[in-house]
């Protein structure tokens, strides 16, 4: 295994580390303070919610398995060399298990607070649980093969795929609603800085290392700091650009019931009649 050449570096690589740490968890408060004050979830994407879960459950797999497991860590130098560095940090694990925490909270909140007609759509359900599914077939197929750390790979380009998807319906969400009222947008600005921390920490290990085997290696970082960049710059220029003056009313809690969550087709059938 790899050590690090300088001190100075080693000490940079830790503290944007926890930096990314730091806004990537704080970047989830706003939402559910903003929620806990309105008592409501309106203009917050369920869907949103729901695949979040499952991009931060699978990250959590990859980051705590290679990270802990030696077995996976000899099967990743086997693969990239043993004088290099495992790609996970401490606080990549850390970030990991709170952020997956801090979802299930907001999604508690979608089940006790005012919601509208808003509900996760079958669409969501459904990818959520063909991912899964893939999921358990690629965990067979390793447990024939002891291919250990190729399964944590299939986990690692999951919750980049996910990290596209979960960001869609919100963006989406607002352009249909013309206005960005009821997301944080102290979520957005958080997780942008947690992006340029987390991709700066990936740098200087390549600088020190003097070698880029951290980016192939654990690739699925890199995307997910490129794609959150990506995502965030949309949503800030739907905030203070496209939707900066257009806002819409927000039903009170007196004006409309709570709903369920999952609307059936038969539910669906009686209103229409």
């Amino acid at each position: 295994m790899g050590s690090w050449n300088t001190i100075p570096m080693e000490i940079t690589y830790e503290a944007l580390g926890w930096i990314a740490f730091l806004c990537w968890s704080l970047c989830f408060y706003p939402q559910v303070i903003l929620n806990f004050r309105r008592k409501s979830v309106v203009g917050l994407n369920f869907d949103f919610i729901v695949l979040n879960l499952t991009k931060h459950t699978s990250y959590l797999i990859y980051n705590v398995t290679l990270y802990f497991s030696s077995t996976v860590q000899n099967q990743y130098f086997q693969k990239y060399g043993f004088g290099q560095m495992i790609p996970v940090a401490a606080n990549d694990v850390a970030l990991s298990i709170h952020v997956t925490l801090l979802t299930i909270i907001l999604l508690f909140q979608i089940s006790i607070y005012e919601r509208g007609d808003q509900t996760i759509s079958k669409i969501a359900l459904l990818i959520v649980s063909v991912v899964w599914l893939f999921a358990g077939v690629c965990f067979f197929i390793a447990l024939q093969t002891q291919s250990w750390l190729w399964l944590i790979s299939i986990f690692n380009i999951i919750q980049v795929c996910m990290t596209v998807i979960k960001y869609t319906p919100q963006v989406f969400m607002n352009f249909k609603r013309k206005s960005t009222e009821g997301f944080s947008i102290g979520y957005v600005l958080c997780d942008f800085s947690g992006g340029v921390a987390n991709f700066a920490q990936m740098i200087v290990q390549s600088l020190d290392q003097n070698s880029w085997v951290n980016f192939t290696g654990n690739i699925g970082k890199i995307l997910l700091s490129l794609i959150s960049m990506f995502f965030d710059l949309v949503f800030i220029c739907q905030r203070f650009l496209i939707y900066s003056t257009g806002k819409v009313k927000l039903p009170s809690e007196t004006s409309i019931g709570k709903q369920p969550l999952i609307i059936s087709d038969h539910t669906e059938e009686a209103d229409n009649v």
